[in-house]
């Protein structure tokens, strides 16, 4: 399985950003795709997470009700919108895969199997 996320950028405070993650490869029919991020000199964060059947979504409380999960699995694709971005929202933005329907420890980076190579999101204030 592999990832590739796009969409990162630099942008200004209050500016929104679209990341994506394609998936490609044998992937489970049942998984959480997920994405993480890492600021400099800090540990991976959980960031939000959506079920494969996209009913299920869960985030971080640092961005909920700012970023929004969502997916198109005829493409095997996840993208998280990012509204109002705030400096603090500055870091490396990973998409990952659980491939289990599960919701354990789903906010924890060991969960998860597959990950992409990140992408950079710079916001300045």
């Amino acid at each position: 399985v592999q990832l590739q996320a796009s969409g990162g950028g630099f942008v200004q405070a209050g500016d929104s950003l679209r990341l994506s993650c394609a998936a490609s490869g044998r992937i489970s029919s049942s998984y959480y795709m997920g994405w993480f991020r890492q600021a400099p000199g800090k540990e991976r964060k959980f960031v939000a997470a959506i079920r494969s059947s996209g009913q299920d979504t869960y985030y971080a409380d640092s961005v909920n009700g700012r970023f929004t999960i969502s997916r198109d699995n005829a493409k095997n694709t996840v993208y998280l919108q990012m509204n109002s971005l705030e400096p603090e929202d500055t870091a490396v933005y990973y998409c990952a895969i659980r491939p289990r329907d599960s919701n354990f420890f789903l906010r924890q980076s060991y969960a998860y199997h597959y990950w992409g190579r990140g992408t950079q999101v710079t916001v300045s204030s």
